[in-house]
C-alpha cells in the first residue's frame, strides 16, 4: 500500500497565506496613510 502526497493542500495553503498577507498589508498601509494625513492636518492648523 502506497500513499500519494497531495500537493494541492499546500498550494491552497500558500495561496491563502499570500492573499491574507496582501490584505493585511493593504489595510495597514491605509491606516498609516490616514494617520499621516491627520497629523499633517493638525500641523497645518497651528
Amino acid at each position: 500500500m502506497h500513499e500519494k502526497l497531495d500537493q494541492w493542500e499546500y498550494v491552497w495553503a500558500a495561496l491563502a497565506v499570500g492573499v491574507i498577507g496582501t490584505l493585511v498589508m493593504v489595510a495597514w498601509s491605509l491606516l498609516a496613510m490616514a494617520r499621516a494625513e491627520r497629523r499633517r492636518d493638525t500641523v497645518r492648523r497651528k
